[in-house]
């Protein structure tokens, strides 16, 4: 059986700052600045000296690194001469020891400051609920106030309007008495001229001498007097003097009164949109407002899973109820990537308001899995799948890598952000080893980070590609090596594919980051012919390598006297 394994071909060596050029004047003074400016920004961390290990017996002249750590900075690397001995040497063993008190100190103040830091963020965070509380109060007794004076202001325009009416009504029955009372006060004129007209005409006929004309005119006066005095004149007043008191009704007054102490039933509350890095995987921060003349004793904030099936979505299940006092509602026990559905209602001892608008949020995303079958690396870069492993869409993903064996190790000393795809190229130094991580991002903020993988730089790593593998070559678990059955399998019971070698039994390397000089040492059995080389992602799968200028290879080929290689195509 043929076994053929790929790995690196580079080592990894110790980097050591060889010795600066230039004038020995500039350095001091260079020296000096440095040192005034780490004695002024850390005046109790003391400088240490970096011992080339494994080479003293290495005669450089070399200037090696003076490097303070601070809580709240990345390790910085300055310039430093060396101090010697009488003797020429540097006392490693006591640089050590200092460092090590200088570590156990620094660890004991970072305990410390984490404490502090926790309590300070327990105040704010109690500080922040006050300053919530006081704005509620100060809202209730805006409201409140207002709702009195608009009240007071009804009142008083109602009794403006009853006082208008009672008014209007007085001067109503005060013109008909008047007008009674004249027209009685001409009948009484008219009785009275009446009256003094007939005596009038009696004592001018009582007086004349004629017999005959007051014969004649006796009579007629006669009937006049008899009939005036038949007539009896009204001398009653048609009117009473006194005017009416009606009841005054005045309930519609006492109503309003009433209803001082009765708070209408609040409107509709507005629930907003859901603000960027506002969940967890479990959690949701939903907030909403209200109209500022409404008086709320607490809320109601229903949701549930949103259903994209419509059938689903009848026979779902009744929501989940939160009881709250304030604004906002911090909504747990979800699921993570999940998509759910928020409406509110408002509550006070009148009623209950009518339910929001439906509001969608999301929580934050589930870590993606990186492949690590789909990773490659070279010196300068490195290339990193992924896979979502999310239902829901996510807007973007963020990249975090650290350098490994520094005292930076397990923290994030860079973050690549806005990565659209489930692959991303870092530049990266060559020499070096980096953890990194990928954690996905959408509007309820980032995930937790995925399980990091190790990249090391000190060579050019990839995977072979099992979809392109014919099917006569079986490949190893971690994709370094590739295995030729015993047994030949007829064509009839081989499966080919587009993308899968026909003619030849041959297999795809993954591609290389990114461009440069490469070289790999692979480790083949004795008595092994073989082609090995490089060739284009698109190169043809029904024939050789280097049998076209798609692919270059070495091909090996053994005779009964040597072993011959040929480099195909030319």
């Amino acid at each position: 059986m043929d076994l053929y394994e790929v790995f690196s071909g580079s080592s990894l060596d110790v980097i050591a700052e060889e010795g600066l050029s230039g004038d020995e004047e500039d350095l001091k003074e260079k020296h000096e600045k440095v040192e005034e400016e780490v004695n002024r920004d850390l005046p109790t961390k003391e400088a240490f000296v970096v011992v080339p290990g494994m080479r003293e017996a290495r005669e450089v002249s070399s200037t090696f690194q003076r490097f303070s750590v601070d809580t709240d900075d990345s390790l910085r690397f300055e310039p430093f001469i060396p101090s010697s001995d009488e003797d020429g040497t540097t006392s490693a063993v006591c640089a050590d020891d200092v460092f090590e008190e200088h570590t156990e100190s620094e660890d004991k103040v970072n305990i410390i400051r984490t404490k502090l830091e926790g309590k300070v963020a327990e105040m704010e965070n109690f500080t922040g609920h006050l300053e919530e509380i006081f704005l509620t109060v100060e809202e209730n007794f805006g409201r409140r106030e207002q709702h009195l004076e608009q009240h007071y202001n009804d009142v008083l325009q109602t009794l403006s309007q009853r006082y208008d009416e009672r008014t209007a009504a007085l001067g109503e029955e005060k013109k008909m008495k008047l007008e009674t009372l004249y027209n009685k006060l001409l009948d009484c004129g008219r009785m009275l001229d009446a009256s003094k007209d007939l005596i009038e005409t009696a004592q001018e006929l009582y007086r004349t001498e004629d017999k005959r004309l007051f014969l004649q005119s006796v009579m007629p006066t006669m009937k006049r007097i008899e009939e005036f005095a038949k007539e009896k004149p009204g001398l009653t007043l048609a009117t009473p003097l006194e005017f009416e008191t009606p009841l005054a009704d005045l309930s519609d007054v006492k109503t309003l009164m009433d209803s001082i102490n009765i708070v209408p039933a609040p409107s509709a509350p507005v629930i907003n949109p859901q603000v960027a890095n506002s969940a967890t995987q479990t959690s949701l921060r939903v907030c909403w407002s209200l109209f500022s003349d409404d008086t709320v004793e607490f809320y109601e904030l229903y949701y549930r899973p949103v259903l994209e099936d419509a059938a689903a979505v009848d026979c779902a299940e009744a929501p989940d109820v939160c009881k709250v006092n304030e604004t906002h509602c911090w909504v747990e026990d979800l699921h993570p990537n999940a998509q759910y559905e928020f409406w509110v209602t408002a509550t006070n001892t009148t009623g209950i308001s009518p339910a929001s608008e439906k509001a969608v949020y999301m929580t934050v995303p589930s870590p993606p899995v990186i492949r690590e079958r789909g990773c490659s690396s070279c010196p300068e870069a490195a290339l990193i799948r992924w896979e979502s492993g999310n239902t829901n869409p996510v807007e973007s993903y963020t990249v975090d890598l650290s350098e490994t064996g520094t005292d930076e190790e397990g923290g994030v000393t860079e973050s690549i952000v806005a990565v659209p795809t489930c692959e991303c190229l870092i530049q990266l130094q060559p020499g070096r080893q980096y953890l990194i991580s990928v954690r996905a991002v959408n509007i309820g903020g980032p995930s937790n980070k995925s399980e990091p993988i190790c990249i090391s730089t000190t060579g050019t790593v990839f995977h072979l590609l099992q979809d392109t593998a014919h099917p006569c070559l079986s490949l190893s678990e971690d994709g370094f090596s590739m295995f030729y059955g015993d047994e030949e399998l007829p064509i009839s019971a081989m499966t080919f594919d587009d993308n899968t070698f026909a003619r030849c039994a041959a297999v795809l390397g993954d591609l290389i980051p990114v461009r440069g000089r490469r070289y790999w040492e692979v480790a083949v059995e004795e008595a092994t012919e073989y082609r090995i080389g490089v060739a284009y992602e698109d190169t043809q799968r029904n024939s050789y390598l280097g049998g076209t200028d798609s692919s270059w290879c070495m091909r090996h080929v053994l005779t009964p006297s040597r072993r011959k290689y040929d480099f195909l195509p030319n």
